[in-house]
């Protein structure tokens, strides 16, 4: 049985500190991963209080160990571009095929206000699990990088 933990604020690193979750989701992201420093950009935006940022954290633990973690965005928008953005999800590598991922996903999607999206490539066997919890692919995502 998992246990969450919520996390909307700095103070609010209990059992695992910011750079425990940085590290974490930096290994078990695996080839899907984001540098270090876009991570903890991420948790920033997570824990900002400024109208139209936000969000949270979820840490999941398994027999009092960290197993998982979820990091949820505000978006500020709504309709057009659904109200959340659920940036990061991973599972440690030896509790994956045991539904964590999809329990921690369906307990965030639980306290989250509004509709959440989520970008996945379009090679991450994560993909099927997103389609069976009721994610759709309506557009695909094409980006222009100004260097």
């Amino acid at each position: 049985m998992l246990e969450f933990e919520i996390i909307k604020k700095e103070n609010e690193f209990n059992t695992t500190s910011r750079e425990q979750c940085i590290d974490f989701l930096h290994t078990h992201l695996d080839k899907f991963r984001d540098d270090k420093t876009d991570i903890n950009k991420c948790i920033d935006y997570a824990l900002q209080e400024n109208c139209g940022k936000g969000g949270f954290i979820l840490l999941a633990n398994y027999q009092s160990k960290l197993a998982g973690i979820l990091i949820m965005n505000k978006t500020g928008m709504s309709g057009f571009i659904p109200e959340n953005i659920l940036v990061y999800i991973a599972v440690k590598a030896d509790h994956r095929g045991k539904g964590f991922g999809r329990n921690i996903i369906e307990k965030a999607i639980s306290i989250t206000e509004g509709n959440v999206k989520l970008h996945v490539e379009y090679d991450n066997p994560a993909k099927n699990l997103y389609e069976r919890i009721g994610f759709k692919s309506k557009y695909a995502e094409m980006r222009f990088e100004n260097k």
